[in-house]
């Protein structure tokens, strides 16, 4: 599949990241289609992105004919067998075995030319395409949160990864208007692995008692941080750094210095993960 013959983009999963990515796709032109077993989150993602766009235009970034056309590009959808494309983003939970089987349906689905690319931001890239039929077309399309503000896309190459699928996908990235980069199937890729550690070491800090978390963000944001550490986490959801975490603790073969903090276990088991759900590290139902 060459990028000229993109002409449909299916995604999966109407999370945050999933309706970020849908949205910039329809925004782009594609024809898009969004698809997501749960209902409500569906809904939430047709809404979210309605708000979106209308806030965009407010600020003078999108059209009022754009934000027309953008919807118009849009079908939000709860059935797998409506997610017929020439590529599709996975955007679903971090757990191997969810991702085997949605790519093992969307194979059966769609022709064997249809690329599949995974937003995993942790889970190597060979083996989601281990079990897949035509692995070659198996690619990481790896967005950042928020999928429609942030610029950089991380490419990754599996060990089967054909390099025209990688470039195809490159190059869409760059038609998204996004900073493109191509990473080697390693743990965390890039930004993950490196950025791994401001939340690490900073909930290390908070375990022993150095400072509360309100004053490690203030710290990190008088040194020219956007966000301290505490502050993105809820931002990304504390449930899914977590489990970013675990996977790539379990990478690094339990490497100590990528193991997952208990207090962080303790806020995802609480149902604390962070603005989605109005409390984590901060409250914010007030």
């Amino acid at each position: 599949m060459s990028f000229e013959n993109i002409k449909t983009i299916g995604v999966v999963g109407a999370g945050t990241m999933g309706q970020g990515i849908a949205q910039i796709c329809a925004q782009a032109g594609y024809n898009t289609i969004l698809f997501d077993i749960n209902a409500p989150v569906l809904e939430k993602a047709q809404k979210t992105t309605e708000s979106n766009l209308s806030k965009a235009v407010e600020r003078g970034k999108l059209s009022e004919e754009g934000k027309t056309a953008a919807l118009a590009k849009l079908q939000f959808t709860g059935n797998m067998t409506d997610v017929l494309a020439d590529l599709i983003i996975e955007a679903v939970v971090e757990r191997l075995e969810v991702k085997h089987s949605i790519f093992q349906e969307l194979a059966m689905l769609n022709g064997s030319e249809t690329i599949l690319a995974s937003n995993t931001s942790s889970i190597p890239i060979t083996r989601i395409a281990a079990k897949i039929t035509n692995p070659g077309r198996v690619v990481g399309m790896h967005f950042f949160n928020p999928a429609h503000i942030m610029k950089l896309v991380e490419v990754i190459s599996g060990v089967a990864t054909l390099p025209e699928v990688a470039e195809t996908v490159y190059k869409l990235a760059e038609e998204l208007e996004k900073v493109a980069v191509h990473a080697a199937d390693a743990p965390g890729f890039i930004v993950n692995r490196v950025a791994r550690h401001f939340y690490v070491e900073g909930l290390k800090i908070l375990e022993e008692q150095v400072a509360d978390h309100e004053t490690i963000d203030k710290l990190m944001q008088s040194s020219g941080f956007k966000m301290g550490p505490f502050q993105l986490m809820d931002l990304i959801g504390v449930d899914t750094n977590f489990s970013v975490t675990s996977s790539m603790f379990e990478a690094f073969h339990y490497d100590p210095k990528f193991r997952p903090n208990r207090i962080q276990q303790q806020k995802v088991e609480a149902g604390h993960h962070g603005r989605k759900t109005g409390k984590g590290f901060y409250d914010y139902t007030s």
